[in-house]
Formats: structure tokens, sequence, C-alpha cells
């Protein structure tokens, strides 16, 4: 018998340590897993550290992966600024759990956001940032009509909310919304306090890579909802602001493509940052 959805997650938590950091706003929440370089892995909008469920197994085979929720999301404290002190209390955090090291940090979606502004912000050495689906970098992008799951009581009816937005935004193949998929999803936006989709259209991530040097990378899925049919807009930005650095489309897959594709992301993000990091070298923050 194959286990619960829950059960599943509770296997993967366990395999990792829970560490809590402390802000202006309460505690960080994050999770562990593996040795070695520091990758920190930054969930979406209206997400968690679950965002990256399917890929911290194999990850944390190669870095040592601190994967936060973030302040205003999941088990941490609350959000009185976002997306600035978001970024701050990430950064405070960071200086405790990896000191005198240099940062790698992976951001999906809004959470591309938040690591422009924590590489800004230079409480720690940011090295490196692989955009993933990224948001801020004020582009265009399509209208989507999201479906209300918000007050809905009946659980089926909630449900069937959750699998018409996964279906909408974040999965490309809808036989790929499965029972896991919608439990990630349901657990996820049920304990997000920011309102990230007004932030993600403002062009704080634009902006703070050009005012930084920090190495840059991107992968997006193939049909990414917040990126079709503009994705070579993406491309062409990131590559103006770091000439030659490596963008990878995975394809057959959607905007939350390290979950839809696990496999060929995780191989993609190894790649990305084995490209980056002679690169990543020649900044000032690189210290080990």
């Amino acid at each position: 018998m194959s286990p619960s959805s829950a059960e599943l997650v509770r296997r993967i938590e366990a395999a990792g340590q829970r560490v809590r950091t402390p802000y202006e706003g309460g505690e960080i929440a994050w999770h562990c897993w593996g040795e070695g370089r520091p990758l920190v892995l930054l969930h979406g909008g209206y997400g968690s550290w679950l965002h990256w469920v399917r890929n911290v197994a194999e990850l944390s085979q190669h870095y040592r992966l601190l994967v936060p929720d973030m302040p205003g999301f999941g088990e941490s404290g609350e959000s009185t600024n976002p997306p600035h002190d978001i970024a701050e209390a990430l950064g405070r955090g960071l200086q405790k759990l990896a000191p005198d090291q240099s940062i790698v940090l992976a951001g999906f979606s809004f959470g591309s956001v938040v690591g422009g502004l924590i590489a800004r912000q230079a409480l720690v050495p940011v090295e490196t940032i692989v955009i993933v689906g990224g948001a801020g970098l004020d582009l265009p992008r399509k209208p989507l009509q999201m479906a209300k799951w918000r007050g809905v009581a009946d659980d089926d009816a909630r449900r069937e909310a959750h699998r018409a937005n996964l279906a909408t935004l974040m999965i490309h193949d809808p036989r790929r919304i499965d029972d896991f998929a919608i439990y990630v999803h349901d657990r996820s936006t049920g304990r997000a306090r920011v309102a990230s989709r007004p932030i993600s259209r403002l062009p704080l991530l634009r902006e703070a890579l050009a005012a930084t040097d920090v190495a840059i990378g991107g992968i997006w899925g193939e049909h990414d909802a917040t990126a079709e049919p503009y994705l070579d807009r993406r491309r062409d930005l990131l590559q103006r602001l770091r000439p030659g650095s490596p963008f990878e489309v995975i394809a057959d897959a959607g905007h939350w493509v390290q979950f839809e594709a696990p496999k060929h992301f995780n191989t993609a993000l190894l790649r990305v940052l084995d490209a980056v990091r002679p690169r990543a070298k020649t900044h000032p923050a690189w210290t080990k």
C-alpha cells in the first residue's frame, strides 16, 4: 500500500532537520537537508517549503539545503512590510545558519523577487541566484482567471477549485495533477498570509539584479503560464543583464516546473550552478 500524501511529506521532513531563527515578527521555520555548500530554496507566492518537496532528496546529495517557510507563509511568523522585511528576516537567519559562507539561492516565482532583495540588502554574501519561473521582471504576461477556494467549506469543491487553479497556473499536463499535488497545494495556500501577486508584478527583481553583480541563471518550464508566449523576453533580459548566463527551458512543463518535472529540473539546476560557478568565483562575495 502506497503512503498517503501526508505520510510522504512526513517522511521527507524526517530525513532532515527543522531549525528556527528569530526575527522581529516571530520565527522563521527552516527545513534543512544534506551537507556542504549552502543552497537556499525559496518558495513561490501562496506557497511553502513544499514547493520543493520533490527536489530535496536528490539536491541534498550535492548541497546543504536551507529551505524556509518565508515570513507570512507556512509555519513562520508574520510579515508586515513584504517583501522587504521577508528578505531582511531571511538574511538575518542565514547569518546564523551559514556564517561566513557565500550563499547560493534558487528562487521560484515570488521567491525570486525575495532572493533578489536578499542579494541587494547584502546582509549575507550572495554568490548566485537561479531564477525559476521568476517574477518581478516587469515583462508582459497573459491574464489568468483563477477559481475561488477561500471560504469554500465543502472539501470536494475546494479540491476541485485547487485542481482548476493548478491547471490554470502551475502544472501544464492535467494528468500530473494527482492527489499529492492537490494536497501540497492545499496545505501551502491555506497557510499563506501575504498577497504576493501584486508584489510580483513590480520590477523588484529586475531592479535588484541591475543594482548588484551577483551571478544569475534561469530555469523556466516550456509552458509556464506566467511567461508564455513571452519566454524569449525572459531569456533576453537575463542575458542582457549578465551576458552568457545560462538559461534552461524544461520541455512539456509549466510554471511549477520543479514539481511537475523534478528529475529534469534537478539535473538542469545542478548544470546551471556548475556553469555559473566560475563566474561567481570572481564575485567579491566569494569566500569559500
